[in-house]
Parts: C-alpha cells; structure tokens; sequence
C-alpha cells in the first residue's frame, strides 16, 4: 500500500500492508505427534525465509517477532479424521501433501481397515495402494467447492489396474487434472531407504485453461513443462478414458494367455547339468526333454530344460526309472500342500500344473522387463519350446502380430497403461494386451510389409548368436542393425495406422487412446458390429 505523508507529499511503502499471508492460515494432519511438532516449527522457518525474501526484494526490514500466529497441525490420522473439523471446506483454498507410499500387499491390518472405511462402495478398491485413500478423502472434502488439490503419490495410481479403479470413480465425481509431473525417482537422505517412483498430480472439481505436463527426459533428470488441452488418468494429453480390465482383446486378434506353470518343486525342470545325467543314465528319456523358457531363460539365455509328458504313454514312462523317480517326487509335494487344487493334482504328477503350451507357433512375451529398453523383447517360437508361466503367451500368431507387439507404437502403450515392478514393466492380458487398439484389418501389402519387417527384426538378433536379448536390448549396447531394423518396422506399422510418423512416445499413446475410444464406442453400441476372434486352440 501507498500512503501519501502530509507534510512533505513524500510516499512510504509499507511492507506490512502487503503481506497476505500468515502461518496461521495453514492446517495440516499428521499421525505421529513428534513429527507434528516439526511441521509446526517447519512453517516457522519457510514464513522466516519468505520475510528475508520480503525485505531483500523491497529494501525495507520485515519480521514477525514476536511470534504471534501459529500453524494449526493436528495429530491424528488423517483417514479417521473429518477433515472439516481441521478446516471446513469452504475456507479451504488448496490442499495438498505427501500422503504414505504403501502399496496394497504391504498394509497392515489397521491400514486395511482405514481403506476399507474410506472406499467404502468404491467396486475393486482392494487393489488401490494406500495413497489412493488421499485422493478419495479429498474428493469428498472439496465437493462443490472450488477447491484445488494435489499429491506426491507413487507412480503406480497412474498405471495398470489401479487407474480403472480409482480414477474411474474420480472421474464420476466430476475430477480434473490441472498439472502433472510424470514419473520421476525421489528418494531421500534417510539410510536405507530406497528411492521410490512418484508422480505429482494437481487435480480439482472445476476445469481449467493451459493444463501443464511435466515430462522427463529420464526419471532422474530434470523436468520440463508440456501445454496440455486435457491430462487424462494415464497423465497424456489425451481423453479421459480409463481402460477397463478385459477379459478379451477388443480387437479380432488371437487370444493371450499365461504360459503353462510346471507346480512341481522344481522336479520336472531340469538344468544343463541335470539334463546330461539324465541322458546318460537314462538316454530313452530323450524325445520326452524340451527347452523350458522362463522369462530369465528367454531374456538371459539360460538353458534350461523341462520333462514334457504329456503325450507319453504310460508303459514308456514305467520303463524310465529315472524319470519315474522325478513324477513320483512331484506327487508326493503336491499331495503335502495345504491347497486342495494342488492336492487334486496329484493325481496326473507326470503333468504340468497347468498346461497351456500352443499347439503351433506363438508370440512370448516376458511378464515384466526393465524399464530401461525401448522395446520389450519378445519370441516368435515354435510349439516344441516350452513356454512357463513367467511369460505371456499368443498362440496361432503370425509374424504380422509379433511385429505389431514388437512395434514402438505397441512399446510406448506399454509404458503408458501396463503396471509396475518397482520401475520394471508388468505385461497383462486385462489392461494391456486386451485393450490395445490394433490397426484396422491390414489388406496383402501391409500385412506383408510388417511381416518382411517383423522376420527383419529377428534376422537382426541372429547376427549375433552369443549375445543375449539382455545384450540386445540395451539401449546402450543395441547393435545398429537391430536399431535398424526396428526403425524400419515402426515405418510399416504407424503407415498401417495411416500415419508417417510421431514425434514421441505421448504422441503415440494419445493418438491410440482415441482410437481406443473409437473401438469401445462401437462395441458399447445396441448393436455392434460381429467380429469373429481368431481363437486358438491350446491345451487346458
């Protein structure tokens, strides 16, 4: 404010005028009562900061002492509490905080109880990690306010199964996103405690202009900010859809399932070792050895074998003394398990637990792969290799689907909408595959281009024959001619999209969720056009 002085006409700026905000004004909850206190003395310190700020900015000595006004910090948890007894809602301007990162596998009892209170008839709430609870507090808390909210949350609200869950719910209530920093990597000075990846999202019941992305370049770098028209769940500039759980691909493509799972205490698998001590003590067992392919094996070419015994006949196997030896320890650990299915299984000891090996050639995919390659590796295999139930596994494929998956435009929906270990990507069958928008139905050209494309990509691999996919796929050791490769398979899958070309991984995916969103539309129709999947037949 400016006040003119009577005798000298002279104007006096008056610092204290200015300032409009006071510690007093904030209100906080925090369940432990030590670290309360420091949250108290915290706000004193950051006012103190601002007030040199103040008096270096105008040239005019500013301070609060004595300390007059105090921040209102309760100690209490903020799940239980109202949070209209710690503020009314309507005096409310912003809310915002670092609420726990516990996902739901590690809640503890009394944690579970706080969920379920919060979620009440939130359907499938007990997949959310504990931070989602804040999100729902706080949607109830600003309801016909205008409120603004925002979190440090993990990562993990914004990917998988979790955003259908909460943020289809958020949505309902008529929640926008109003900023967002992408995943990042936080960590803290504290020992032993790991760094987490987070995400920080400001969020409100009324729409707003100018939305901002912030991106980054690599989850340690720095940020740089992105306009945005809409910043959907998925946090791209794109629509706000959420993808649903699907128990089959929206698209007519074959199938995706688990690979087969041996539930057999290790006594059907067997290692390079193993498997020549069991040929030279048994060298009949020989046409009833296949290669066994986990996600390691594949991906770190680990040799590894397995007793396939499906089709051998029961004099054969009596015959195998050795082999015989191997089925007997299985039944007798599948017998001793508490599980009754497990027990139940006993009875066919020579098998599998669960066996869903393709009858032909088939796409694997690895369940999870780290999150520093570009692209996920994945095989095109033939029914004689085995596939576990580390991986994922499309049977009756064709070189054209594995080079659709294969693909930066399949990787970077990857990226986006799959879920996560620690950092590492988690392939599903529900979110990922099932929902993925494939091109429309490719005509002889296309489809022949992405297959020469496709047969390119693993003609490139065959060039080195002693470096793993892990080698490969490096973005620091992979080879040019797989770099190659892959680029001229990108340029025939976007043109079977009809596009040329994107500028980045965002470009991709909000160019997929419309097209998402187009498929859906048609399949919610009364009556939605018949489209015939290409089913495979596999063993159950």
């Amino acid at each position: 404010m400016l006040r003119a002085a009577h005798t000298s006409g002279q104007k006096v700026l008056d610092v204290h005028q200015m300032i409009a905000v006071d510690v007093d004004q904030f209100h906080g909850i925090e369940i432990e009562e030590f670290p309360s206190q420091i949250a108290q003395v915290a706000l004193w310190l950051v006012d103190h900061q601002m007030n040199v700020r103040v008096s270096e900015e105008f040239g005019l000595y500013f301070a609060r002492i004595p300390l007059k006004t105090s921040p209102h910090i309760v100690h209490g948890n903020a799940l239980t509490l109202d949070w209209n007894d710690v503020l009314l809602a309507e005096r409310a301007s912003y809310v915002f905080g670092n609420p726990p990162f516990i996902g739901k596998q590690h809640q503890n009892t009394e944690q579970k109880s706080n969920m379920e209170a919060v979620m009440q008839d939130i359907k499938g709430a007990g997949v959310l990690d504990f931070v989602a609870a804040w999100y729902v507090k706080a949607a109830r808390y600003i309801a016909g306010q205008p409120t603004r909210c925002a979190f440090v949350s993990t990562n993990s609200i914004t990917q998988g199964e979790q955003v259908g869950v909460l943020w289809g719910w958020l949505l309902a209530q008529g929640i926008h996103i109003h900023f967002a920093h992408r995943t990042f990597q936080w960590s803290n000075e504290a020992r032993g405690k790991a760094a987490v990846h987070c995400v920080i999202i400001g969020f409100g019941l009324e729409d707003v202009p100018n939305k901002i992305i912030f991106e980054y370049e690599n989850i340690k770098g720095e940020p740089h900010a992105v306009s945005a028209v809409n910043v959907n769940p998925y946090l791209v500039d794109a629509l706000d859809v959420v993808l649903e759980n699907r128990r089959t691909p929206i698209c007519p493509v074959p199938p995706i399932s688990f690979g087969s799972m041996p539930n057999d205490g290790g006594h059907l698998l067997l290692s390079d070792d193993e498997k020549t001590a069991l040929l030279l003590a048994e060298p009949e067992s020989a046409p009833w050895i296949r290669p066994f392919l986990g996600a390691d094996e594949f991906i770190n070419n680990l040799p590894r074998w397995c007793l396939w015994l499906e089709d051998c006949p029961p004099n054969v196997l009596r015959s195998l003394p050795e082999v015989s030896k191997r089925v007997a320890a299985v039944k007798a650990l599948r017998l001793a398990s508490n599980r009754e299915a497990t027990r139940e299984l006993a009875a066919t000891a020579a098998l599998f637990g669960e066996i869903r090996q393709p009858l032909g050639n088939y796409v694997l995919i690895p369940r999870h792969s780290s999150e520093r390659r570009q692209f996920v590796p994945m095989g095109f295999l033939t029914a004689d290799v085995i596939c576990g139930d580390a991986n994922m596994c499309i049977p009756n494929a064709s070189p054209y689907h594995f080079g659709i998956l294969s693909s930066s435009m399949h990787n970077a929906w990857i990226r986006y909408v799959a879920g996560r270990i620690k950092s590492d990507y988690r392939y599903s069958a529900g979110i990922v595959y099932n929902n993925f928008p494939w091109p429309d139905a490719p005509d002889d050209k296309t489809r022949q281009a992405i297959e020469a494309a496709a047969q390119a990509v693993l003609n490139a691999r065959t060039q080195f024959p002693d470096a793993t996919l892990a080698d490969l796929y490096d973005p620091l050791t992979m080879p040019p001619a797989l770099v190659r490769a892959h680029q001229r398979l990108d340029a025939a899958v976007d043109a079977a999209y009809g596009k040329k070309s994107f500028r980045n991984d965002a470009e991709r995916v909000a160019f997929l969720f419309e097209r998402y969103q187009a498929l859906t539309s048609l399949l919610a129709a009364p009556n939605p056009p018949k489209r015939r999947a290409a089913r495979a037949k596999h063993i159950t």
